[in-house]
């Protein structure tokens, strides 16, 4: 999906303009009610998940191209400095990505936009992997990063 720019007075549409600010509620309340459930997710959340969940919409919401509420409650995102104190492996970004991507579908997401919505978290995703993953005994299990983030980094 192609978000087609738009010339003369008719504003260009952003990503969180075809989500929806309701849709986007639905992901962020579906998303974190199980953060919980998840194993390699849960470890590294806060029990009480209203504020992060509050912090993610905000966030969310400025990163698609709405308004830019994390930056007036919060200040600058600076999203790796604010993931430093986590151990953020491959592994749980990998758990992120996916998580976010069954949500998404769950709640209803368009194909289309999902696909698109999915790349650019992806991408980030990568970006906030901070710690590598604790060694294994068996063979190795895949990629080090998240499914269709390889894509997202050239490589």
């Amino acid at each position: 999906m192609q978000v087609t720019p738009q010339f003369g007075d008719a504003p260009q549409r952003t990503l969180f303009d075809l989500l929806g600010p309701e849709k986007l509620a639905q992901v962020v309340e579906r998303f974190y009610s199980q953060v919980p459930h998840d194993p390699d997710l849960a470890p590294i959340f806060p029990e009480d998940l209203s504020e992060t969940a509050k912090k993610q919409l905000f966030f969310l919401t400025q990163f698609f191209g709405g308004p830019p509420l994390f930056s007036q409650v919060y200040g600058s995102p600076m999203l790796r400095a604010r993931h430093l104190p986590h151990e953020i492996t491959p592994t749980r970004a990998r758990a992120w990505v996916a998580l976010m991507a069954k949500t998404m579908e769950e709640v209803g997401v368009e194909p289309a936009l999902r696909e698109v919505l999915m790349d650019r978290l992806a991408r980030v995703a990568v970006h906030m992997v901070n710690t590598p993953d604790p060694p294994s005994d068996g063979p190795a299990t895949g990629p080090e990063a998240p499914e269709g983030a390889k894509q997202a980094a050239g490589t």
